[in-house]
């Protein structure tokens, strides 16, 4: 027998209207009986700008400076409405609770004109008791939310709050208030699915699972139920006796057969406790190292034997470490799965949307296919947006993608001296760790972003001359929780952190690294309470300092580069796309325009036009990330992690992203799929010293093979070849060879020779390199001719002339997937493109354009 125990989906369209602060009576607003059949329509989950584009009402806020004209919105009071009806089962023991997902942010709900609470934390779930409230038919649910000035106008104001002061106090995305890769966009809103949940007797507070071991042989994994009765107390006053309840708990596999079971938990002292013992058991593996296998976890909670509450979820047996000390003892910094050293790569993640409320489940989905498609494994959800949403945290346990989760404080001092925001913080926190703890790909748990370091810095400046505000959060409140909540799982206290001999929280040789030494000049090494220097000079930003870094992890660096064609054109008015336009600053949110210059100026030249701005910001992007990336990996018994910034991003504009707002990926995307490969062939050189060839390997096999060098003039011309033996242990990097340029030139200037690295015997991607800068290569001029295959989805490319240097293929059209881009093709060599829409839009073929850097289609 079974009783009831379901949810009642109130998400869809709502009602929503706005007032001046004061103009209405709240309780007027909120009464049942208001007429709104002519507020506007919306869409929950969502958010206002979103369902005010919708109608019309205002333009589309990422359109020219469109988002300027949306300002307003953040300065009114707002309100939700939305009805259901209800049918009640008649039993005095039915109770109801009203679930939001998320609200943004101070927000007052009313259930058929009554208040049952507020909200103050858009990052957290709500849970009000209604069951006093709801009623037989119809019922009315009203949500108002307050302007953010009526609650931070009035507190005292930081040092140090990067962007704006009103933030510390408030406990919202930060991105909202604008970055330095997005504009100011203050969201409001209810942006989480909403729901009615009926009970009855007694219900599943939570389920925690935790594998405590994990062989070939057996896994055991320790499954606890919370059970808390919802009987009311007159029900419990009527009963002769107890309620006896107790849990049967179980695994399935995927094909839903059963493969582990204990039945009959008796909850005691309101938990129900088990572990599940699985032999031979499939083990959950991020994508390049096996099989993301995920089991179903059941539990069904029983009252006198009838079944009142279910828990069904997707569950990965894996067991997870952060090494801080190598096999020698010496510090490390190395994330082991289930036994294994996972080399981390991958990329940190912002919202995917700055109207995150609005943001469609295939975003998520797409954006995590592109990072397995680009041999990524790991993904860093910064501090400054939220904890994501289920669907995030869905895709990386089923693609096979580890996830490093920042709590979500970036770049400020927060009021730590303040009970009430300490406590909004702990039910933030708990409320989090408590939805996250099962997920597999769950690899950490971190407290900040970058303030243990910058207070340092900004302090050793002048720019803060207060106390670590804050500092309680990350070294006290989340170790205490996380003790509590999920001490199976890492937590490293700020992003970067670790020091040593004086340095500062950014050393090199302990914990996690950030390098801004390339992109914002950042000088290093440097010590503790030393003021910090900037160096704004060609030398100063160059990516090639990334060589002096020896992190041990290295999780952000990065650089700029241009959007897509597309996604710029689509969002600029008419005659603004062009290099040096008030549109395209605009789309720019660095705090220094120049760096970008400066990085280009010393590696492509200066661009003079669009299309150069195009190629050669991708193509510094992409070669700079290729250029430190390798150097890390080559460097793998010391460094385990490179982590760009930034995998995507939240509007279409100029950023450090590897993928654009269209979901098109830029140069850097293209090279990624090499460089972060699970075997690389590298070439570490620079201009006049030895050329030395590498192979990585990140796999847990040997790899036996050859490796064959080609140097080709930029006619096509092959000056040079030779082969050497290959024999590398699993999970290594090892030096093949070593020689002179002139050993390899066959008499041509450096300029003029393109090198070729291709792996026999084992399955790796040839790697391509010029040996000097794009500035000081004599490119011949290239001609293409291109034969397109509509009934395939297919472009063939071949090269004629010369060496066509980043060769591009573009469509008007977002999402588009190509199977490889901004690649390089030696006179006479062909390369076919697959071409393909995830939701099978047709392909805007007439549209096609095909160019390089030197040459263009014949």
């Amino acid at each position: 027998m079974k009783m009831n125990s379901s949810n009642q989906e109130l998400s869809g369209q709502w009602k929503i209207q706005h007032f001046e602060v004061g103009e209405k009576r709240a309780m007027d607003v909120a009464a049942a009986a208001l007429d709104d059949r002519f507020w506007i329509g919306a869409e929950v989950p969502g958010d206002v700008h979103s369902a005010l584009v919708e109608r019309s009402i205002i333009d589309p806020p990422y359109y020219g400076h469109n988002d300027a004209k949306s300002r307003w919105i953040e300065q009114k009071e707002w309100w939700y409405r939305t009805s259901f009806n209800l049918v009640k089962a008649g039993e005095t023991e039915e109770s109801f609770e009203l679930v939001f997902d998320g609200l943004d942010t101070f927000a007052t709900i009313y259930v058929n004109g009554h208040e049952v609470g507020k909200t103050a934390n858009m990052l957290m779930s709500h849970t009000f008791d209604v069951t006093t409230l709801v009623r037989d038919g119809w019922n009315v649910i009203a949500v108002k939310f307050d302007p953010l000035y009526l609650h931070h106008k009035d507190k005292e104001t930081f040092d140090w709050s990067s962007y704006t002061k009103e933030r510390p106090w408030l406990r919202k995305a930060a991105m909202n208030f604008g970055w330095d890769w997005g504009p100011r966009m203050v969201t409001v809103g209810i942006w989480g699915g909403v729901r009615l949940k009926r009970r009855t007797i007694a219900k599943l507070e939570s389920v925690f699972a935790r594998t405590e071991s994990a062989s070939k042989e057996q896994a055991v994994v320790h499954v606890t139920a919370d059970v808390k009765s919802v009987l009311s107390f007159r029900s419990r006053q009527k009963r002769e006796k107890a309620v006896a309840m107790s849990c049967d708990i179980r695994l399935l596999d995927a094909g839903g057969q059963e493969v582990a079971r204990t039945a009959e938990v008796v909850v005691e002292n309101g938990l129900a406790d088990t572990a599940l013992e699985l032999d031979s058991p499939q083990l959950w593996w991020t994508h390049d190292l096996g099989e993301p296998y995920l089991y179903r976890l059941e539990v069904t909670l029983f009252a006198d034997g009838v079944e009142v509450d279910h828990y069904n979820e997707p569950f990965g047996v894996r067991t997870i470490e952060l090494a801080l000390r190598d096999e020698q003892g010496k510090d490390a910094f190395t994330f082991i799965l289930n036994g294994v050293r996972v080399y981390a790569k991958g990329a940190n993640w912002i919202p995917a949307d700055h109207l995150i409320g609005a943001i469609p489940a295939y975003r998520y989905r797409e954006l995590i296919e592109l990072a397995v498609e680009g041999h990524m494994n790991m993904l860093r959800v910064w501090a400054g947006g939220i904890y994501e949403k289920e669907v995030f945290y869905d895709e990386c346990d089923r693609q096979g993608i580890l996830v490093w989760q920042d709590f979500a404080f970036a770049n400020a001092l927060f009021p730590d001296f303040n009970r009430d925001f300490m406590n909004n913080v702990r039910d933030e926190v708990e409320n989090n760790v408590l939805r996250l703890r099962n997920r597999a790909s769950l690899a950490l748990w971190c407290g900040n972003n970058e303030i243990d370091w910058l207070y340092d810095m900004k302090s050793a400046s002048g720019d803060i001359t207060s106390p670590f505000y804050g500092e309680l959060i990350y070294h006290e409140l989340l170790p205490e929780v996380l003790e509590q909540l999920d001490s199976f799982r890492p937590y490293w206290p700020s992003s970067p952190y670790g020091d040593s001999n004086g340095n500062d929280a950014n050393d090199p040789d302990v914990g996690d690294r950030h390098n801004w030494q390339v992109w914002h000049g950042s000088v290093y090494p440097r010590k503790h309470g030393e003021p910090p220097l900037l160096d704004y000079s060609i030398q100063g930003v160059t990516f090639k300092n990334y060589k002096k870094d020896n992190a041990l992890f290295s999780s952000e660096f990065g650089m700029h580069a241009s959007a897509n064609r597309y996604t710029l054109e689509k969002n600029m008015p008419a005659g603004q796309f062009y290099w040096g336009s008030p549109e395209m600053a605009y789309r720019n949110k660095d705090t220094n325009h120049q760096k970008g210059i400066l990085l280009m100026e010393g590696y492509t030249g200066i661009p003079q036009n669009m299309e150069e701005y195009m190629n050669y910001s991708m193509l510094t992007q992409a070669e700079g990330l290729r250029y430190g990336i390798e150097h890390f990996r080559r460097i793998n018994h010391r460094n385990s992690g490179a982590l760009v910034w930034q995998l995507n991003d939240s509007w279409p504009g100029t950023s450090w992203s590897m993928i654009d707002y269209e979901l098109l990926p830029k140069a850097s995307f293209y090279y990624g799929k090499i460089f972060f490969h699970p075997i690389l062939l590298s070439l570490e050189h620079e201009p006049g010293e030895l050329l030395r060839l590498w192979v990585v390997n990140d796999t847990r096999e040997m790899l036996n093979g050859v490796l064959r060098l080609h140097v080709y003039g930029l006619d096509g011309e092959m000056v040079y070849s030779s082969l050497y033996r290959v024999e590398t242990g699993a999970q290594s990097s090892a030096c093949i060879a070593e020689f002179s340029e002139a050993e390899v030139l066959g008499g041509r200037p450096a300029e003029e020779v393109m090198v070729e690295l291709v792996g026999e015997g084992f399955s790796a991607p040839f790697n391509r390199y010029f040996l000097r800068d794009p500035k000081d290569v004599k490119l011949p001029q290239s001609r293409l001719s291109v034969h397109v295959n509509e009934e395939e989805q297919s472009v063939t490319v071949t090269a004629s002339g010369g060496i066509a240097r980043l060769v591009k293929l573009e469509l008007p059209l977002g999402r588009v997937r190509f199977s490889d881009n901004y690649f390089d093709l030696l006179p006479g060599e062909s390369r076919t493109v697959r071409l393909r829409h995830p939701e099978q839009v047709p392909l805007p073929w007439t549209e096609l354009r095909v160019s390089a850097m030197n040459g263009s289609e014949a």
